[in-house]
């Protein structure tokens, strides 16, 4: 089975990257499996100050694994999402997100949970699940904090897509830069944690997520058992097979 996480380790930097192009780093079992143990993994590493999650390719995450969605259901894929949220959450290192191309639904769900998400401006969100006769139910654990009531509702209600530049006026992301400053602004916010003594970059990321992670553990399973009820739905199935459908033509 070829792997489609990949973990790196270099001057106390773990970088994580999602690499399965061919469905554009959907969030498969085998993805979520594999993202949650590189991040435990880096987290157990003494060698490890920062953990950076980024994409190969062109494509940052494409959200839910449709395919899979519409055969096997999403129970497991659900509480994954959870899973994947609460690992980076509580990780003990800072996570940054570097995010480059599109990013859509549980994706964005990864981007806002991570302690810093640099974001090009030419990246683009969307959270899409409206349009399939879903909702963002797990991945607003982490989504909701980071956004304004109204910025909530209009991006959640709508559907609509908007870009690295608006993601970050509205809070999602931490910053957006240029495309081709996209590394040199990693390096920079690299460069400032690496400063950080391990043990004050671990309590102090306590103290900042102490309420979004018990908010995870009080509610992540019921927002997962709703999430693979809604995929499971004839409204939903009917709208996700005519979305597949459509990207076969």
């Amino acid at each position: 089975m070829t792997e489609l996480v990949h973990l790196a380790v270099a001057e106390g930097v773990a970088t994580i990257t999602l690499d399965s192009p061919h469905n554009k780093n959907a969030l498969s079992q085998q993805l979520t499996g594999e993202l949650l143990a590189h991040l435990a993994t880096a987290g157990e590493d003494d060698a490890v100050r920062v953990i950076v999650v980024r994409s190969a390719g062109d494509v940052f995450c494409s959200g839910a694994d449709m395919s899979e969605a519409t055969t096997v259901g999403m129970g497991v894929g659900a509480q994954r999402m959870v899973d994947v949220q609460r690992a980076i959450v509580a990780n003990p290192k800072p996570v940054i997100a570097r995010v480059a191309g599109p990013v859509r639904a549980g994706g964005i769900g990864i981007v806002a949970a991570a302690d810093l998400s640099i974001a090009a401006d030419t990246s683009s969100f969307a959270l899409t699940e409206v349009r399939l006769g879903l909702a963002a139910a797990t991945i607003s654990l982490t989504v909701i904090p980071r956004l304004t009531d109204r910025a909530a509702a209009l991006t959640f209600l709508t559907g609509d897509g908007f870009d690295g530049t608006e993601a970050a006026r509205l809070g999602l992301v931490t910053r957006a830069v240029p495309e081709q400053d996209l590394e040199a602004a990693l390096d920079d916010v690299l460069k400032s944690l690496l400063k950080g003594v391990p043990q004050g970059l671990r309590e102090t990321k306590k103290l900042l997520n102490r309420e979004l992670l018990a908010d995870i553990d009080a509610r992540g399973t019921d927002l997962a058992e709703l999430s693979a009820s809604l995929f499971g739905s004839p409204a939903a199935q009917e709208a996700m097979l005519a979305f597949l459908n459509r990207k076969k033509k």
